[in-house]
């Protein structure tokens, strides 16, 4: 696509700022500078597991990731999940607003890159949404993250390989405990590559970790031996 093109695009559909949701200024920006101090980002120490924030280093963990067993290997997280945060996100998932979605991988990338790519991931795996409120969204925003962090970190990202294959409640509206029993057996891992052994694990929020532990499992089961996270937002304090 032509710079002609792109000038075009950029008229006719200005970039949104994902904290405030008006137009991005100045002009050429993923977010506004003064809305980014809002965000409330994750930094040092964290989890070894999760990558929430915690109080002290020599925790390692957190107490979440303390008191249950967690199967993936390790996460990295960009936000706190916050008010801020959460209407952004909300912008992301439910207001039509994909293109949040370079934003949040720049600065993951930006921060956790290294990091990321030291782990040695052989591709990127999406959390796969419930087919019925994509279809009403438009996208699985958890895809969409994926495909710009595979173009920013060249990795390729597999869509097809873990699928949900069965209609869940909302995680939202459950508590932690019946979380996970929603989540049992709804993933499945189908047309995995041979030789794939390593992946990250993208999603918008990271909540009570059911959803990535589901997932996690399943890969597992698959024959995949590590799997990390890499997510939008963490709930919860230490």
């Amino acid at each position: 696509m032509g710079n002609g093109t792109n000038r075009i695009l950029d008229l006719l559909y200005p970039r949104r700022c994902p904290v405030c949701g008006d137009v991005a200024m100045p002009k050429g920006v993923l977010a506004c500078p003064e809305c980014r101090k809002k965000l409330a980002f994750i930094e040092e120490p964290v989890c070894k597991k999760c990558g929430r924030e915690i109080s002290a280093p020599e925790l390692e963990y957190c107490r979440d990731c303390a008191s249950r067993k967690r199967s993936f290997d390790g996460a990295v997280a960009l936000l706190h999940y916050d008010e801020t945060a959460r209407k952004s996100i909300a912008g992301f998932k439910y207001g039509g607003r994909p293109e949040y979605a370079d934003f949040y991988a720049e600065e993951l990338v930006r921060r956790y890159g290294r990091q990321l790519l030291r782990w040695r991931p052989q591709a990127i795996v999406p959390v796969p949404a419930d087919r019925a409120r994509q279809r009403v969204r438009g996208y699985n925003q958890a895809q969409v993250l994926a495909e710009r962090l595979g173009a920013a970190l060249h990795l390729p990202v597999l869509t097809g390989v873990l699928v949900r294959r069965r209609h869940t409640q909302a995680q939202k509206e459950l508590g932690p405990a019946a979380r996970q029993k929603n989540l049992e057996q709804a993933m499945e891992v189908r047309q995995q590559p041979a030789g794939l052994h390593r992946v990250l694990l993208a999603d918008d929020i990271y909540t009570t970790g059911s959803t990535a532990e589901a997932c996690t499992r399943a890969l597992k089961a698959a024959g995949i031996r590590q799997v990390y996270g890499v997510w939008v937002c963490v709930a919860g304090a230490e």
